[in-house]
């Protein structure tokens, strides 16, 4: 089932990382995702820490539908954070080559 939209916590800078929330149900999910994986799916390295809320806001769907994902996918236990890492877009580019490169093919 997946997670719904719910709050915005901000950059961790100790972390490195964006922290927000999701609901499953009424159960508040803490989720973070890494500067790198923002960057990521942004094109760019190297962010300010004062531009991560307008990068999260830009990719906000992507990166809630990512989170969504991974909490489906794993055994997660109550009061875990899922955690976004540049490698969980990675495998999706990875996938979507896969699939161009067998249409091309043909």
């Amino acid at each position: 089932m997946p997670l719904i939209s719910h709050g915005i916590e901000g950059h961790d800078e100790d972390r490195r990382a964006f922290r927000f929330s999701m609901l499953n149900d009424n159960q508040v999910v803490l989720c973070q995702i890494s500067d790198a994986a923002l960057d990521e799916l942004a094109g760019m390295k190297g962010t300010e820490s004062s531009e991560r809320m307008v990068q999260f806001l830009a990719f906000r769907q992507k990166v809630e539908q990512t989170a969504s994902r991974l909490f489906d996918e794993g055994p997660t236990l109550r009061g875990s954070v899922v955690r976004i890492f540049s490698k969980h877009f990675a495998v999706e580019s990875d996938v979507v080559g896969e699939s161009e490169l067998g249409q091309s093919g043909k």
